[in-house]
């Protein structure tokens, strides 16, 4: 039920690629942190992965039968995701600066902040078009079933984002001041995180048609 050491290994660099580069579900985290402090920063991180975790379940659930039908599906599903992610990367690059993290006054409750971040997590295009891409890619049905294999690394993938998350909300509840000042260094770590997705989808396409 395992996915192979090799595919496991391609999906944690990737993700950790996805996971680490602000994306949406960072730029939200940081931006509660700087309004509301550490702990709003922190709830917003596990809000956000509970939002993501069922993008997870709705995705593996339907991608799993789809490739149980066909071989053909399962390599279409593997050339769009890996267009998909180039995709993604370009994007990244070219809108590496568009993003706004303008600190205001605002109070909010606990529960509030929650609610909050599941609506980001779910709604989380990033996340979204990454699990239509990857999760299938990196399953090897020969293994056994692909829905547990997307599942697995599903998991895998939510622990390494609420690290990661929690990493930056910290930080910046801790350095306010210093990370709202920092558009240019968040936008060049996105350009490369942009150009890093893009080479890696290009590696994807690559193993789709020719392996």
């Amino acid at each position: 039920m395992l996915p192979s050491s090799s595919n496991l290994t391609a999906f944690l660099v990737l993700a950790l690629v996805i996971i680490v580069v602000p994306g949406p579900g960072v730029l939200f985290t940081i931006g509660r942190a700087l309004i509301l402090g550490t702990k709003a920063a922190l709830l917003s991180v596990l809000g956000n992965a509970f939002g993501v975790g069922l993008q997870i379940v709705v995705i593996s659930l339907g991608l799993g039968v789809a490739i149980q039908q066909s071989e053909l599906v399962f390599l279409a599903i593997r050339v769009f995701g890996a267009g998909m992610i180039i995709y993604l990367g370009v994007k990244a690059i070219l809108s590496r600066a568009d993003f706004d993290l303008d600190v205001k006054e605002e109070t909010s409750t606990a529960a509030i902040v929650v609610r909050q971040s599941i609506v980001v997590g779910i709604t989380n295009a990033k996340t979204f078009v990454f699990f239509v891409a990857a999760l299938p890619s990196f399953t090897s049905p020969e293994l056994g079933n692909p829905v547990i294999q997307m599942l697995l690394l599903g998991a895998i993938f939510s622990v390494i984002g609420i690290v990661s998350d929690s990493v930056y909300a910290i930080a910046a509840g801790q350095a306010r001041s210093w990370l709202a000042s920092s558009h240019q260094r968040l936008s060049t770590f996105r350009g490369i995180g942009g150009l890093a997705l893009t080479l890696l989808g290009v590696y994807m396409l690559y193993e789709a048609i020719f392996h």
